[in-house]
């Protein structure tokens, strides 16, 4: 896969100690609560999994399947593929993205559990991507925030591969048109 690779951005190791972070400032914002934590899938799965695996309180988790991209380029249209099973009325919740870039499905999905009735409701994600907004969302735990370019590895993916890279990188445009290979 290497040479389908234009540029590494994140390090394996740099995302260990990223996620790290992020599990301890959890800890402490959420020790003694009842937390519900909800993947976007299918990107957050990776982080998500080393995720909860930082945190120190008990934790339900849940998935939310969306879908908003087509190839490379984001439709602009969010639709639900698959639902949460829990009822978080009453709970504190954390969606757990990949990653953040134009703002448009963290937004659908913020009203979309804001009218669910949380206690709580915060994002968590592993990438920001600041310069693609479209619209203004709040992301109040991040991971990196990185530059605007296609990327790959850590549960990101393009047409489905790439997705276990152990770091995060730029595909190069011939990982693009390899995918008959």
């Amino acid at each position: 896969m290497s040479k389908y690779i234009a540029e590494t951005l994140i390090t394996e190791s740099e995302i260990k100690a990223m996620v790290e972070r992020l599990g301890a400032q959890l800890n402490h914002d959420y020790a003694g609560k009842q937390v519900v934590i909800i993947g976007v899938l299918r990107g957050s799965v990776v982080f998500m999994s080393d995720l909860i695996r930082q945190l120190d309180f008990p934790v339900e988790i849940d998935f939310i399947s969306v879908s908003s991209y087509q190839g490379t380029k984001s439709t602009g249209v969010v639709k639900i593929v698959k639902d949460t099973d829990h009822d978080v009325t009453g709970k504190h919740v954390i969606l757990v993205e990949d990653i953040v870039d134009t703002g448009l499905t963290l937004n659908y999905l913020r009203e979309l559990f804001t009218d669910r009735g949380p206690a709580s409701l915060r994002v968590c994600s592993a990438f920001d991507k600041p310069d693609c907004r479209q619209v203004a969302v709040a992301v109040e735990y991040v991971g990196q925030a990185i530059p605007n370019a296609f990327v790959v590895g850590y549960g990101l993916d393009y047409q489905q591969r790439y997705r276990n890279l152990p770091y995060l990188a730029v595909l190069g445009d011939d990982g693009k048109e390899g995918q008959d290979e």
